[in-house]
C-alpha cells in the first residue's frame, strides 16, 4: 500500500497551515467498488488516481459474508436460455427500479465477473470452464455463484493487490467529512481529517482537491443497533446528501436474521440444515421452543426453516399461512417485545430434541433437497457439514464450536438497497464529476434477487470509469477560483472542531453527552423507528427526536483530543439519520405500506396470525408506488424535498453496428 502523495500547496488559515492535495481522480473508500473502480480507471489511462480511507482493512465488502455469499451474473452455463433483458427484467421486478440500469447491470455482468476470473478469483467451475450457477433470492433462474462464505472478502484482496501492482497512492486513517463542491453543481474533491495529525494545530484538517470524485463508502451500517454490519463500518453517505447530492429509495433496507456474537448471516446452508429455534430469560433459563405453537404442524415448521435459507430476507409477502418470514417476527417479539434472548441451535432438531422421526415427517421440497445434496443426517450440525463444510469452519475461525454452544441471534438490518441516485454512468444526478460506487448507490429496487449487490458495485466500478477516462479525462479546474468557497468551508469546520476540542479551554466538557451514549441513542432509534417494523406515529416521533440530536452534536462531551474522530462520526451519522426518517415518514404519509423488507403496522391492516394481538396487524403494499421511485434531496436536515419521479423503462433500442461504431468513436454514448 502506497502513502507517496506530495502536497499541491498549502493553505493557511489563522495561524494554521493545512496540506492541500490535487489529484485527477479521488476514490474515497476502500471496498471492493472502490478498488475496481480505481484500478480499471489506471488501466484505461487515468493514472493521476488517488485512493482516501479511514480504515484500509474495515469495509463491509473485507468483512461479511453468508453461508456461500452469492455473486450475481448472467448465466452462461448450462442448456436454460439467459440474455442480458432477462436478467434485467429479474433485476426490477420487485419495483422501484430505473429499467435502464437494470439493463446496464445485467449487460455488463459478464465484464465484471472475468474481470474478476483475470485477477485470479478461482469461482468453482464444471469440466468444460463453465460456471454453473445456483438459484438465489428472488432469482427466477440459477444465476448465482460463489466462492463460498468470503466472496466479497476474496473480490476485495485481488482488487487490492491489483491497486498495489499499480502502485496506486493510498491514504488511510482519513476520516473524509464533507464532499466539497463549487458551491454550484459541480464536486471538487473532499475536506478530510488525518487521524494521526490530531495535535496539530490544524487538527489534521486537509484538503483533496479533484477533477471527478467518486464515492464509495458503503451502506448506513453505523445507524442501527441491531446490525449485521461489521463493528468497524459506519457509511458515509450523509457527507454527499449534505453537500446536496440527491438520493433515492433511502426507505429500501434488507432485514434478516443474523447471529450477534459474531455478526454473520444466517442464510442458505444454515437454515437449509434445519436448526432448532428457542428462547430463554436473560440469564440463560426458561428455555421455550416459541415458533411451534405457531405453525400447522411440525412439517410446516420445518418447510418455513427450510425456506428461510433462500428466502434470508424478511418479506411482508411471506409472513401469512406459515410462510417463512413469520419466523422473523417471532423471533422479534421474542426479543424486543418479551426481552427474551433467541438462539438457533444445530445440536438438536426443531422438535426440541423428543427424538421423533425427521426424514418421513418433511414436506417434498425439504425431503428432495436433503437427499438430492446427500445431506441426511441425525443432527442439524451434521446436516450443515454434509451440505457446506465451510460455513462450520467459519464459526470455528472465529472461536464459536457449533457442536458445543448455540448462536445467539436477532433480525438485522444488513443492506441498504436505496442511495445516492445515479444515471446509467453512476453519476450523481444533480452534482457533475461525482460518482457513486457500490452499497452507497441507490441503483436497487424494492426487491433485489441475492448476490445483485456485488455485481453492481463492479458494474458501477466500471462505468464511472469509462466515463471519467473517456470524457473527464482533462484538467479544466481553476482552484484559485474556488478558494473563498473552500476557506469557509474550512473556517467553519475548524470551528466545530475547536468546540469539541477538551484541550481547547484546557478542561474536559461535561455539560453534553459523551460520545459513546450519543452514539447509542440514534442506533437505538433507527432501529426502534426504521427496522423492518413501522408505524407513522413511531417514525414522526423519532424524526423530531432526531433533528434534536443532530442540532446537539457539537455539545457532545469528550475526554480528550483523540475523540474528536467519533464525536464527528457521530455528528455524521445523526445527520445521516434524519434523512431516513425523513425519507420513511414521507413514504408512509403517502400511504405506502410493507413492502420490500419491512413492515408497516396499523390496527385496521390485515391480521398477521390467529395467535397474534391487533397490534401486529398491517398495511397491504400500495403496489402503484413500485412503478416510481423516491427522490429526496437537501443540503440541510430541516430543508429536505422529497418527490416521485417515474422508473425509467426498460430501453428496447435496436443499434446497427456501423452506427453505433461511429457514435461510440465521437463519444455520442454518453449524456451532454
Amino acid at each position: 500500500m502506497s502513502n507517496s502523495v506530495k502536497k499541491w500547496t498549502i493553505l493557511s488559515l489563522e495561524g494554521r497551515e493545512l496540506p492541500v492535495f490535487r489529484c485527477h481522480s479521488l476514490v474515497v473508500g476502500s471496498g471492493a467498488a472502490s478498488l475496481c473502480c480505481a484500478e480499471r480507471l489506471h488501466a484505461m489511462g487515468v493514472q493521476d488516481v488517488l485512493i482516501l480511507t479511514d480504515n484500509f482493512k474495515g469495509g463491509t465488502s473485507r468483512n461479511t459474508g453468508s453461508d456461500k455469499q452469492t455473486y450475481y451474473k448472467l448465466a452462461d452455463a448450462g442448456i436454460t436460455p439467459d440474455s442480458p433483458y432477462a436478467m434485467a427484467c429479474a433485476l426490477m421486478a420487485g419495483g422501484g427500479m430505473h429499467g435502464d440500469t437494470a439493463l446496464v447491470e445485467a449487460q455488463n455482468s459478464l465484464n465484471a465477473f472475468y474481470h474478476l476470473v483475470s485477477l485470479g478469483l478461482d469461482f468453482p467451475h464444471n469440466p468444460y470452464g463453465g460456471y454453473t450457477g445456483y438459484k438465489t433470492d428472488h432469482d427466477p433462474l440459477t444465476r448465482g455463484v460463489s466462492l463460498g462464505p468470503y466472496t466479497s472478502r476474496a473480490m476485495t484482496e485481488s482488487l487490492a493487490a491489483e491497486v498495489v501492482r499499480r502502485k496506486i497512492p493510498v491514504l488511510d486513517q482519513r476520516l473524509v467529512l464533507k464532499i466539497l463542491t463549487d458551491g454550484k453543481d459541480r464536486a471538487v474533491g473532499a475536506l478530510a481529517l488525518n487521524i494521526r495529525r490530531l495535535q496539530e494545530k490544524g487538527y489534521g484538517l486537509e484538503l483533496y482537491l479533484a477533477e471527478n470524485t467518486v464515492l464509495g463508502v458503503g451502506g448506513p451500517g453505523g445507524l442501527y443497533e441491531t446490525s449485521v454490519y461489521p463493528q468497524a463500518h459506519r457509511g458515509g453517505i450523509g457527507m454527499a446528501l449534505e453537500a446536496g447530492a440527491a438520493a433515492v429509495n433511502l426507505t429500501e433496507s434488507q432485514f434478516g436474521i443474523a447471529s450477534i456474537k459474531f455478526r454473520w448471516n444466517l442464510s442458505g446452508s444454515y437454515q437449509q440444515a434445519l436448526p432448532c429455534y428457542y428462547s430463554t430469560d436473560a440469564s440463560g433459563g426458561d428455555r421455550q421452543y416459541f415458533l411451534n405453537a405457531s405453525f400447522d404442524s411440525f412439517a410446516a415448521l420445518c418447510h418455513a426453516i427450510f425456506l428461510k435459507g433462500y428466502q434470508w430476507p424478511f418479506d411482508p409477502g411471506k409472513l401469512r399461512d406459515c410462510g417463512s418470514s413469520l419466523i422473523d417476527l417471532l423471533v422479534y417479539i421474542e426479543r424486543e417485545i418479551k426481552g427474551r434472548r433467541v438462539f438457533m441451535d444445530f445440536r438438536i432438531n426443531p422438535d426440541g430434541g423428543t427424538g421423533r422421526p425427521l426424514l418421513e415427517e418433511q414436506h417434498p421440497e425439504v425431503r428432495e433437497y436433503l437427499s438430492h445434496s446427500g445431506a441426511w443426517a441425525d443432527r442439524p450440525i451434521d446436516r450443515l457439514r454434509l451440505l457446506n463444510e465451510p460455513a462450520v469452519t467459519l464459526y470455528s475461525d472465529h472461536g464459536i464450536s457449533l457442536e458445543t454452544e448455540p448462536l445467539e441471534i436477532a433480525v438485522c438490518v444488513q443492506h441498504n438497497n436505496g442511495g445516492l441516485a445515479t444515471d446509467i454512468w453512476w453519476e450523481s444526478c444533480n452534482i457533475r464529476r461525482l460518482f457513486a460506487v457500490g452499497e452507497v448507490n441507490g441503483s436497487h429496487g424494492v426487491y433485489r434477487p441475492g448476490g445483485s449487490a456485488l455485481n453492481s458495485g463492479q458494474v458501477g466500478a466500471l462505468r464511472s470509469a469509462v466515463r471519467i477516462s473517456r470524457t473527464y479525462n482533462g484538467y479544466e479546474l481553476d482552484f484559485d477560483r474556488l478558494s473563498e468557497v473552500l476557506v469557509q468551508e474550512v473556517r467553519s469546520w475548524l470551528s466545530s472542531i475547536e468546540q469539541l476540542d477538551p484541550e481547547a479551554s484546557g478542561n474536559p466538557r461535561s455539560d453534553g453527552q459523551d460520545i459513546f451514549s450519543y452514539r447509542e441513542e440514534y442506533r437505538k432509534r433507527m432501529t426502534r423507528a426504521a427496522g423492518f417494523i413501522r408505524s407513522r406515529e413511531t417514525v414522526v416521533a423519532a424524526e423530531s427526536e432526531a433533528l434534536g440530536q443532530f442540532d446537539a452534536w457539537g455539545r457532545q462531551s469528550l475526554e480528550c483530543r483523540e475523540q474528536i474522530p467519533a464525536a464527528l462520526r457521530n455528528r455524521l451519522m445523526a445527520l445521516t439519520q434524519v434523512y431516513y426518517l425523513r425519507a420513511v415518514r414521507a413514504y408512509l404519509e403517502e400511504g405506502g405500506g410493507s413492502r420490500g423488507s419491512f413492515l408497516v403496522l396499523a390496527p385496521e391492516g390485515l391480521k398477521v396470525h390467529p395467535l397474534l394481538g391487533q397490534e401486529w396487524n398491517y398495511i397491504t403494499e400500495k403496489k402503484e408506488l413500485r412503478h416510481s421511485v423516491q427522490i429526496l434531496q437537501g443540503t440541510s436536515p430541516r430543508d429536505i424535498r422529497v418527490y416521485r419521479e417515474a422508473c425509467r423503462p426498460l430501453p428496447r433500442e435496436d443499434y446497427w453496428f456501423e452506427t453505433m461504431w461511429k457514435d461510440y468513436r465521437e463519444n455520442r454514448i454518453f449524456p451532454e
